[in-house]
């Protein structure tokens, strides 16, 4: 069963939604699935505006999969071009039309680096905000480490990559890494009015619009590589093994442990 569904209104307006429950994990199968949904996005011109949200309104999506971490590859050469989910953040972060991220409820790791990669990100009261991966031994090695200084600055960025607590949607709003808090109630209207504005306008001068602004952020290439191969560089690393399966014996990916994750991320050495 596919855990992504999408819907095109006849505004241009695509909503991408996540469904797999019980926390939205971001395993390999959902990642695949994504991500070439999202390729086919950025270059179909009947799509004006991508909005990425959740079936769940208690998951945004949690993080990726750290049981599929484990077995990932440990080659420390640095790759040559983006890694799969590096490209897919990227595709997010430079399609010619505006994404939007709409956050209800707690987003983790992998999951809060695609929210980040978002043109805007928009959640309500109840959101949550987490990088895990320095608990676990790891680091945020989807773009996060990347994005979030030029989000919330330094000190913000190491706060939460170091900090691995969790960051409440009041606070995320301060700090820059959303555009606002909303009400429950209030999230889905917005958001459907906001897109259905930028829909309307030319297609043209919205994409020359956005360009203008990635072009503002500057080549984040080099960067990215560089996060991958310290990422990589890692899974090898025993204390990062232990680290990681201490992760997912102390209720790591259930849906008790994911609702206390910045406890559960201080509790890994303990």
């Amino acid at each position: 069963m596919s855990a992504i569904t999408l819907n095109v209104d006849d505004r241009g307006v695509a909503t991408v939604l996540v469904d797999h429950p019980p926390i939205n994990l971001m395993t390999a199968a959902v990642f695949v699935e994504l991500a070439k949904l999202t390729s086919r996005l950025a270059t179909d011109d009947e799509v004006r505006v991508v909005i990425l949200r959740s079936a769940n309104p208690e998951w945004f999506i949690a993080h990726f999969d750290v049981e599929a971490i484990l077995g990932f590859p440990t080659d420390t050469a640095p790759p040559a071009e983006l890694p799969g989910f590096h490209l897919m953040c990227e595709t997010f972060r430079t399609m010619p039309k505006p994404t939007i991220a709409v956050i209800e409820g707690r987003v983790g790791g992998g999951g809060n680096e695609i929210a980040m990669s978002c043109d805007m990100r928009f959640a309500t009261q109840q959101a949550v905000f987490n990088q895990p991966e320095v608990a676990l031994g790891i680091i945020p090695g989807g773009t996060g480490t990347v994005r979030l200084p030029r989000l919330v600055g330094r000190g913000r960025a190491l706060e939460i990559i170091l900090g691995c607590d969790d960051i409440d949607a009041t606070t995320a709003e301060q700090w820059g890494m959303i555009n606002r808090v909303l009400r429950a109630t209030e999230i889905n209207p917005f958001v459907d009015r906001l897109a259905g504005r930028i829909a309307s306008f030319p297609r043209d001068a919205v994409a020359a619009a956005k360009a203008s602004v990635v072009r503002a952020d500057q080549e984040l290439g080099d960067d990215l590589l560089a996060e991958a191969t310290a990422f990589s560089s890692l899974l090898d690393n025993a204390d990062s093994r232990g680290a990681m399966t201490a992760f997912l014996a102390h209720g790591g990916q259930t849906p008790e442990g994911e609702r206390r994750l910045g406890d559960l991320a201080g509790e890994i050495s303990g």
